[in-house]
């Protein structure tokens, strides 16, 4: 009897065991078939997106152009630059997309050169990153623009207060310095002191090294890219975002109905209305739960917003509450799968220049960096 029972126990427990070890076989097997689905809709979107820039950049049908005098006209009458839509946006694609997937398009107009960069405009950002050129220290800045001379010229003889072959090959972990330009926005934080300098901005969204000069087209700006500009604070890029949404930045002129006469002084240097690149950033992510139901309602009401709003940037906790829970708790960033394409033919397929498949997404408005606003 007591063998039997042994026998029977022993049996028991060998059938959970196989049972428990089924069920999550079966789990796994159905996290990697939806991680595989996932990863086709991705893939399948990518392909979309860059279909959907090739057909933008086609010529017009002739039936279409012979309406008007000329192609401008055309492009007049719709009320805004068809490329422009390239501006961060979530985008509606002209190929039926997944449901749940978003794809973003940036042109590379709306982000600020490194390649192009000339040393006034360098300090400048520098300036506007420390504090203004009233407050900023500028004995850093000047430490700070040798470095960068010594990372771009072609030999490895240290300026006076530059850094040099030396001084990176003594660091922890040592490398080379570029004697170049950049080839990646990421090379800036190699520089020395710059890491820290910009350590709060999403590089990828601010910056590219990819384009023929150094200026931009506010509307295909980022938020990124204007919260570095001089002349800008939080409240004019919202009014910029408002105005591009209806209609498009023809020239200086129509910034100046935005932007007051003394910040459009500091910002005019920078800016051309009818830049545009053939190199573009394409984002695609799987919107997550909360977002797909806010996404499938056609408007919002403004209590909506502030919910949302509020989602993404709670109100800093007090010290008790912090001291409390241990440490206050941020979202964490939307990540999307990137790349940068380089469309040099409305007839052939981009060509793919880097790909992230954890970037970053820019910033939709400048109230989602709340405290961490630029002076």
């Amino acid at each position: 009897m007591i063998v039997t029972l042994w026998t029977i126990t022993l049996m028991t427990i060998l059938v959970a065991v196989l049972a428990s070890q089924s069920r999550l076989s079966a789990q796994v097997a159905r996290a990697q078939q939806q991680e595989v689905a996932n990863w086709a809709a991705l893939e399948s979107a990518v392909n979309q997106a860059e279909m959907d820039v090739l057909l933008q950049r086609m010529p017009p049908p002739s039936e279409e152009t012979e309406r008007f005098d000329s192609f401008s006209d055309s492009l007049a009458a719709l009320g805004r630059t068809p490329l422009y839509r390239f501006d961060g946006s979530p985008l509606e694609l002209y190929y039926p997309q997944q449901e749940g997937i978003e794809v973003r398009l940036y042109d590379h107009a709306g982000k600020i050169n490194l390649q192009s960069l000339s040393r006034p405009k360098l300090r400048a950002l520098l300036e506007r990153k420390l504090g203004g050129p009233r407050n900023a220290d500028q004995r850093q800045i000047d430490d700070l623009m040798e470095a960068w001379n010594d990372w771009l010229d072609l030999n490895d003889g240290a300026s006076a207060n530059g850094a040099e072959l030396d001084y990176y090959q003594s660091l922890p972990q040592p490398y080379l310095p570029r004697n170049g330009a950049l080839e990646s926005v990421e090379e800036l934080l190699h520089v020395r002191g710059f890491a820290e300098v910009f350590a709060d901005v999403n590089l990828d969204a601010a910056f590219t090294v990819y384009g023929d000069d150094d200026l931009i087209n506010l509307n295909l700006a980022t938020v990124d890219a204007m919260r570095l500009l001089p002349g800008l604070d939080d409240t004019l890029i919202a009014d910029i975002l408002r105005y591009r949404a209806e209609k498009e930045f023809l020239g200086n002129g129509d910034v100046a109905q935005v932007v007051p006469a003394e910040n459009m002084a500091e910002l005019r240097p920078w800016l051309n209305s009818r830049k545009q690149t053939d190199y573009y950033s394409l984002l695609v992510r799987a919107l997550p739960a909360a977002e797909r139901e806010r996404a499938d309602g056609s408007q919002r009401s403004a209590a909506d917003e502030a919910d949302r709003r509020a989602e993404r940037n709670p109100p800093p906790a007090s010290a008790e509450r912090r001291a409390d829970a241990g440490a206050a708790t941020l979202p964490l960033p939307s990540t999307a799968y990137a790349e940068i394409i380089h469309v040099f033919s409305p007839t052939d397929r981009p060509r793919v220049l880097k790909i992230n498949p954890y970037q970053i997404l820019p910033l939709p408005e400048p109230a989602d960096r709340g405290e961490d606003a630029l002076p």
